[in-house]
């Protein structure tokens, strides 16, 4: 597996990525994140806030203040570990239960 960068989360669990997911990311979904690795990092490690998705409970939005918006690192939970699935920036904070504030 070609990891590109792992971290452990603010709720305990090791969250990574690969370079090919995070090119997908970065190149075709979500070009503003592009060369944000070091804020996605402390997104994970270090939020103001993480929310469950309403829509899958192994499914975590991480949020970090950036500027005036919030970078936002959605990721699934796997037991101890888990992978993003994406991130962007966003003016606000979903909907969603709060499992953990800073």
């Amino acid at each position: 597996m070609d990891i590109h960068f792992e971290v452990r989360s603010a709720l305990g669990k090791l969250i990574r990525t690969t370079h090919s997911h995070w090119e997908l990311i970065t190149i075709l979904k979500h070009p503003e994140i592009d060369g944000k690795e070091t804020e996605v990092k402390k997104c994970l490690s270090d939020p103001v806030e993480i929310r469950m998705s309403s829509e899958d409970q192994n499914v975590y939005l991480y949020y970090l203040p950036y500027e005036k918006y919030y970078i936002c690192v959605v990721a699934r939970h796997l037991n101890e570990e888990g992978f993003i699935i994406t991130s962007y920036i966003t003016d606000k904070i979903k909907e969603g239960e709060t499992v953990w504030k800073k």
